[in-house]
C-alpha cells in the first residue's frame, strides 16, 4: 500500500475532519477503505472485490452486516453492477448541535465521520458512481450520488442492487410489503428466514443481542424501499414500481435517499437514536413559528364505532351543531383544535371507490363551514381540515391550490389528508388523459406528498397524512409535515379483525416509531364501545369482539410513549367528562418536548419513556406492557438534583387486566427526588402515566 493510501486509511479510521483524495485509477481491485464512528464502535469497510461495489459493517469487533452489494441498473444504458474499481475516496467529519422547532427533543447533536467513495469501470468509458457513507455512534447511513456525465442524462432505474446481509438466526420484527393494506398490518415476530417482503423500518436482534433497524432517510423524488429476502439473511432493496414497471425516473445529477442501519447494543439504544433526522436536510421553510404542536379532539371515533357516519345517507356526524359541541369541549379543556371528518361533498354512497366526486371546498348543507370556523375562532380553537381522496390523486391535485387558499382564509392551519385505497391502486390521470394506478409508496406518491407539503407551507398549513408514504425524517426539512399514520392505529380497535393485541404498542416504538411521529390517536376511555347502547337506534354497533385491548392507564401512557406533536384525545367528549380524574392527565400532558429519554424496554414486551416539557420544568413518564403483567423499577436519574418533585401517578390497580378489569386504576401522589426509583406494577395489557412537577415551597 502506498504511503498516501496508508495515511488515508488511518485518517478514515480515526475520523479526523480532514480531506484526502487520490486520483482516479482505472485498475484492478483496490485495497478496502474504512471509516469509523466517532466513538470507534462501528466500522464500515468498502471494497471492490470481484469488480463489485460492496460494504460491510462491524460493531464492537463483530460483523453485523456482512459483505453486501451496492449498485443499480438502468433501462437501455449501462449500470453499476460489475467491472468496478475504487477510483477515489474523500473523508470528512462533523460535530454540531442543531435545534428543532418542535420534536422529541429541542437540541440534536449531529456527530459523524464521512467517507465518499467513487467507483468507476475498470475498462471502457462507463460512468462513475459515488457512494457517501456517514457513520454515527448510533448507526450508518449511505446513499448513491450519480454526477452529471457523458452518456448518462435521463435514466430509468430498473433495479437497485443494494443488499443488507445480516446474521443468520436473528429475530425480526416486520410487516409485509406490497400488500393491499399498505402499512396497516400487525407486526410479525420471527426468525429472519421467515421474512418475505418487508416494509421498513424492519428491526432485528442478532444472537449476540445487538439490535439493528434497517430503513431509509430523506425519501425525495425516488421510490420507497422495502426489503426482499434473496436467501436467509440476505436482504435486497425492493423499490416500489411505477405502473409501467420502471422503479425510478430521473436524470443526472441525482442522489438517492439514504439507506440507514440504526445500531445499538440493546433495544433501548434504538429508541434514543437521532440518525434518521440527522440524515435529512435542514429546515427549508424559514420561520415556522406558525407550526403549532398541541392536542386536539374531533368528530372521528364516533364514525368508527358507528355513532354516526361520514356521509349524509344515514346519521351524519359532521353537522354544525355537533361541531360546535366539540368546539365548546375543546375550549373548556384547552385543546387547540377540532378535527371534522365527513364535512365535504363526496362521502355519500360508495366513497371508497368513487374519489372522483370529492370536493375539498364545498361542505354538505348541514355543515356551515364559515359559521363553524368563526365560532371556533371566538373560542380560541382552530378547525382542523380533513381531505380524504379515496386514492384519486389527480382529483385532489386539481383542487389543491384553491382548497389551501380557502382554508387559510378561514383560519384552518392544519389538514389531515387521507388516501384510503388498496395498495397499488392510487389513481392518476396521465398527460394523455388515461387512468394509471400506482403504489402508495412509489415515486409518483413520494412526489405528490412533497407537492402537498410545499403548497400547504405557502398558506401556513401543517399536514398530517393518513395512508401515507412512510416517514423518513423529512419533518426536519419541512417542519409543517407534523405527523402521519403509516401503521395500524387506534381505529382497528373499533372494527379490526382482529383488533390490535396488547403487544402492538410495545412493538411500535421499536419499529414504526423509529421513523418519526405517528398519529395513533390514543385516549379511548370506553374500552368496549361496541357493547354500549347506541345513541342512534338506526346505527347498530359493530362486532363486540372488536375492542380496545388495553387498560385505561395504558391509554394514558400512550401519550408519552407514542410520540406525536399533534396528539388526539380520540374518544367522545361525554366519555371524558364521566371520568375527569383520569382525563386530567390528558389535559396536562404536552405534545412538544425539550428532551426525551427511553428508560427501559424489550421489543414487544414493555417500554418506558421520560420526556421533559418544552415550556415548563415538568417531566412526564409513560410505561406500558404487553399481555404479560410485570413490575418495572425506573430510576429518576433525569430529574434536577436540586429539586423535590410531586409525582402524580396514574397506574393500574391491583385487580386490573385489559381482558377482565380494564378500568381498575389508582391515582396517587408522592414526593420524589433524583436518586429515587419508581416501582410500577403493570397489569396485563396495562401501563402507567406520571406527571413530575416541582413541589412548590
Amino acid at each position: 500500500m502506498s504511503a498516501a493510501r496508508s495515511r488515508l486509511s488511518k485518517l478514515a479510521a480515526i475520523g479526523f475532519g480532514l480531506l484526502a483524495v487520490f486520483a482516479p485509477q482505472l485498475l484492478a481491485a483496490q485495497p478496502p477503505v474504512q471509516v469509523r464512528s466517532p466513538a470507534g464502535d462501528i466500522v464500515v469497510t468498502v471494497s471492490d472485490d470481484g469488480g463489485r461495489a460492496q460494504y460491510k459493517i462491524d460493531f464492537r469487533g463483530a460483523t453485523i452486516i456482512a459483505s453486501s452489494r451496492l449498485g443499480m441498473l438502468f433501462k437501455n444504458q449501462h449500470g453499476f453492477d460489475e467491472g468496478l474499481s475504487i477510483a477515489a475516496t474523500a473523508i470528512a467529519s462533523r460535530d454540531e448541535i442543531w435545534e428543532q422547532p418542535w420534536g422529541e427533543r429541542r437540541l440534536v447533536r449531529d456527530h459523524h465521520n464521512e467517507l465518499l467513495v467513487t467507483f468507476a469501470s475498470t475498462s471502457g468509458p462507463a460512468p462513475e458512481m459515488q457512494v457517501r457513507f456517514r457513520v454515527f455512534d448510533d448507526g450508518v447511513g449511505f446513499r448513491y450520488e450519480i454526477p452529471k456525465q457523458r452518456r448518462l442524462g435521463k435514466v430509468n432505474i430498473i433495479d437497485e442492487l443494494t443488499e443488507f446481509v445480516v446474521v443468520n438466526q436473528s429475530t425480526a420484527w416486520w410487516i409485509p410489503s406490497r400488500g393491499w393494506n399498505r402499512y396497516e398490518y400487525l407486526y410479525q415476530t420471527s426468525d429472519i428466514a421467515e421474512v418475505s417482503g418487508a416494509h421498513t423500518p424492519m428491526t432485528l436482534r442478532t444472537p449476540s443481542g445487538v439490535h439493528l433497524s434497517i430503513h431509509e432517510a430523506a425519501l425525495v423524488d425516488y421510490s420507497g424501499m422495502s426489503l426482499k429476502q434473496l436467501r436467509p439473511g440476505r436482504f435486497k432493496a425492493d423499490l416500489a414500481p411505477w405502473s409501467d414497471g420502471v422503479l425510478v425516473k430521473t436524470k443526472t445529477p441525482f442522489v438517492t435517499p439514504w439507506r440507514t442501519i440504526q445500531i445499538a447494543p440493546d433495544a433501548v439504544g434504538l429508541l434514543n437514536s437521532d440518525l434518521i433526522l440527522n440524515l435529512n436536510e435542514p429546515n427549508k421553510l424559514g420561520d415556522v413559528s406558525w407550526v403549532k404542536p398541541g392536542k386536539y379532539v374531533g368528530i372521528w371515533w364516533g364514525m368508527h364505532i358507528r355513532e354516526y357516519l361520514w356521509g349524509t345517507d344515514g346519521v351524519h356526524g359532521a353537522t354544525t351543531q355537533e361541531t360546535k359541541r366539540y368546539i365548546d369541549f375543546a375550549a373548556k379543556y384547552g385543546f387547540i383544535g377540532v378535527l371534522v371528518e365527513g364535512w365535504n361533498i363526496g362521502w355519500d354512497g360508495d366513497w371508497f371507490s368513487n374519489g372522483d366526486v370529492f370536493s375539498f371546498t364545498k361542505p354538505y348543507p348541514d355543515f356551515d363551514l364559515r359559521a363553524v370556523t368563526e365560532y371556533a375562532r371566538e373560542k380560541g380553537v382552530r378547525l382542523i381540515g380533513h381531505n380524504e381522496t379515496s386514492g384519486n390523486v389527480t382529483n385532489y391535485e386539481n383542487q389543491l391550490e384553491d382548497a389551501f387558499a380557502f382554508y387559510e382564509a378561514l383560519g384552518i392551519d392544519k389538514v389531515k389528508t387521507g388516501y384510503v385505497a388498496d395498495g397499488g391502486n392510487i389513481k392518476r390521470i396521465d398527460e394523455n388523459g388515461i387512468a394509471k394506478y400506482e403504489w402508495h409508496d412509489g415515486q409518483f406518491m413520494v412526489d405528490h406528498h412533497m407537492r402537498v407539503v410545499r403548497e400547504a407551507a405557502k398558506h401556513k398549513i401543517s399536514i398530517n397524512p393518513h395512508e401515507p408514504v412512510k416517514d423518513t425524517g423529512l419533518r426536519r426539512t419541512y417542519p409543517n409535515w407534523v405527523a402521519r399514520e403509516g401503521a395500524r392505529g387506534q381505529e382497528f380497535n373499533a372494527w379490526g379483525d382482529p383488533p390490535n393485541p396488547p403487544e402492538h404498542t410495545a412493538i411500535l416504538p421499536f419499529t414504526r416509531m423509529l421513523s418519526g411521529p405517528m398519529d395513533f390517536t390514543p385516549g379511548i376511555f370506553d374500552l368496549e364501545p361496541n357493547k354500549r347502547q347506541p345513541v342512534n337506534a338506526d346505527m347498530p354497533r359493530g362486532d363486540p369482539r372488536s375492542r380496545v385491548k388495553t387498560t385505561l392507564a395504558k391509554q394514558l401512557a400512550l401519550y408519552v410513549v407514542l410520540y406525536s406533536p399533534i396528539q388526539m384525545a380520540a374518544d367522545l367528549p361525554e366519555n371524558y367528562e364521566s371520568n375527569l380524574g383520569a382525563f386530567q392527565f390528558i389535559v396536562d400532558v404536552p405534545a412538544d418536548w425539550e428532551e426525551s429519554i427511553a428508560l427501559a424496554g424489550e421489543i414487544g414486551d414493555f417500554v418506558a419513556y421520560a420526556r421533559k416539557d418544552r415550556n415548563s420544568e415538568d417531566w412526564y413518564l409513560g410505561a406500558l406492557t404487553d399481555e404479560q403483567a410485570r413490575t418495572l423499577s425506573l430510576p429518576l436519574s433525569f430529574l434536577d438534583p436540586q429539586q423535590t418533585y410531586v409525582a402524580e401517578i396514574y397506574r393500574d390497580g391491583v385487580k386490573a387486566s385489559w381482558k377482565d378489569n380494564p378500568y381498575n386504576m389508582i391515582i396517587e401522589q408522592r414526593d420524589v427526588v433524583r436518586g429515587n426509583s419508581l416501582s410500577l406494577p403493570l397489569a396485563s395489557g396495562g401501563g402507567a402515566a406520571i406527571r413530575l412537577r416541582i413541589k412548590s415551597q
